[in-house]
């Protein structure tokens, strides 16, 4: 039923202005529509909903994951310049910011709500 339909990503924040600044361009997506109350941004083929809820942050697990590939190390880079702090995991092998299993490598920050975001390099 569902296997041919496309999904996108649904995050909960509570400052909508603030959501714009750090997913527009904090993370460099590109606004598809917006209001007051919800924004829809383009992410590679797919998009990702950003709307105000009372229960902005409230998920402790991945909101949103992002398979980079390569740029992983740019990208992080990049996000560090504009001072998104990264997580850091105990138990995992890490050089600098980035967890890594072999030659896989992953990152998780958070956006201003809490929201956990990931990036790996699939």
């Amino acid at each position: 039923m569902l296997k041919d339909k496309d999904s996108a990503a649904i995050v909960a924040v509570s400052d909508i202005a603030r959501a714009r600044e750090f997913y527009g361009n904090t993370l460099g997506l590109e606004l598809i529509q917006g209001d007051d109350f919800v924004l829809e941004y383009r992410t590679g083929e797919t998009s990702l909903v950003v709307y105000v809820s009372e229960y902005a942050g409230t998920n402790k697990a991945n909101a949103v994951v992002w398979a980079v590939g390569e740029e992983i190390d740019a990208i992080v880079e990049d996000l560090r310049s504009k001072g998104v702090h990264f997580e850091h995991y105990d138990g995992m092998k890490r050089e600098g910011d980035i967890h890594k299993d072999g030659d896989f490598k992953m990152v998780w920050f958070k956006d201003p709500d809490g929201n956990f975001l990931h990036l790996n390099s699939m």
